[in-house]
Parts: C-alpha cells; sequence; structure tokens
C-alpha cells in the first residue's frame, strides 16, 4: 500500500540530499568539503541570530505585556 501522506516522498528528497552531502563530506574531494564547512557554518550563524532575536522579543513582549490593563 502507498502512503498517502505528502510529506513523505518530500522526507524522502531530504534524506537524499543529507546523504549526498554526507558523501561528499567523506569522500577525498577536498573542495566538497569545504563546501559542506562553510554550509554547517552558515547554519550555525543562522541559528544563533534567531536564538539572539528570540530572547530579544521574548524580553520586549514581557515589557509590553505589563502595559496591557487587566
Amino acid at each position: 500500500m502507498m502512503p498517502t501522506d505528502s510529506r513523505v516522498p518530500a522526507t524522502h528528497r531530504l534524506m537524499a540530499l543529507v546523504h549526498s552531502r554526507l558523501d561528499a563530506m567523506k569522500s577525498s574531494d577536498l573542495e566538497s568539503g569545504a563546501l559542506s564547512l562553510e554550509w554547517v557554518a552558515i547554519a550555525i550563524v543562522l541559528v544563533a541570530a534567531a536564538l539572539a532575536l528570540a530572547t530579544f522579543l521574548a524580553g520586549k513582549l514581557g515589557a509590553l505585556e505589563s502595559l496591557i490593563p487587566s
């Protein structure tokens, strides 16, 4: 029986992409490994920026909540 969930093909494509990236990192081609390392560094910076923004906005939201009359 074939799955009817539309996320299944997208998940398979994502996993194939991850496997190909991992294979490129493991290969002896230094350039492909460096490209993967760049993407990892970019992802780390983006996650850190998102966490900093979430912390900042949570603080501002808390300050704004105190202004709402109860």
